[in-house]
């Protein structure tokens, strides 16, 4: 008798399992579709980044190469770095466009627009989706160029930061203050830090020998 009532119950079931097929199937062929319609878009949106990616690098590479091998570029060559990087940065993948910010301020710089070249560091410096460690290279580039001329309160409040303990551009930071010093006539300060950065064996040999040499300079 048992063995009856399983066959009855497995076709009641059977049955029941093709109704609701029968009743749902297009429901269940259009979740199907769904499915493999957004499987197929994230890989061809991968495709796409991928490929936007690779041809963002070769144009940041070849511009990066001719910026390197040219350290002092006529008029001409730099208007053109200055267009592609500039092009790089308002259209690349977020890590190609930061970096070709960076690379745009410097150039700018280089042929004396501070404004531009200000305006490119302030935008990295002030972007959350930026790595922190670019954030702060942006801040420490603008405080280099505007050391001998800029507010010193501005310099002195965007510089104090990166001088923390872990920081990546502690010790870079460390030696603008130190010039900031120089340049206000704060000549006991100015030794006081130079002192320890030419004693800081963690800080890197040039910013090391150049303590030093200020430090000779300031009659320490």
């Amino acid at each position: 008798m048992v063995d009856i009532f399983d066959e009855v119950d497995e076709e009641l079931r059977a049955e029941s399992a093709q109704r609701l097929l029968k009743r749902y199937a297009g429901v269940i062929v259009a979740g199907a579709l769904v499915v493999v319609g957004a499987v197929a878009g994230w890989q061809g949106w991968q495709y796409w980044q991928a490929k936007q990616d690779a041809v963002a690098a070769s144009a940041f590479v070849a511009a990066a190469t001719v910026a390197d091998s040219t350290p002092a570029p006529d008029t001409a060559t730099r208007g053109n770095l200055i267009k592609t990087f500039d092009a790089l940065a308002s259209g690349a993948p977020e890590g190609y466009r930061t970096l070709a910010r960076l690379r745009a301020a410097a150039l700018k710089a280089d042929a004396g627009d501070m404004a531009g070249a200000a305006a490119l560091w302030d935008q990295v410096a002030g972007d959350g989706a930026v790595d922190p460690l670019l954030r702060d290279l942006a801040i420490l580039m603008w405080a280099q160029r505007q050391i001998d001329r800029g507010d010193p309160a501005r310099l002195e409040a965007r510089l104090k930061p990166l001088t923390e303990p872990g920081n990546a551009w502690r010790t870079l930071a460390q030696e603008q203050l130190a010039l900031l010093d120089m340049r206000q006539g704060h000549a006991d300060a100015a030794r006081t830090a130079l002192r320890k950065l030419s004693q800081d064996v963690t800080a890197p040999a040039g910013v090391r020998s150049r303590a030093t040499a200020l430090l000779s300079r300031l009659g320490a």
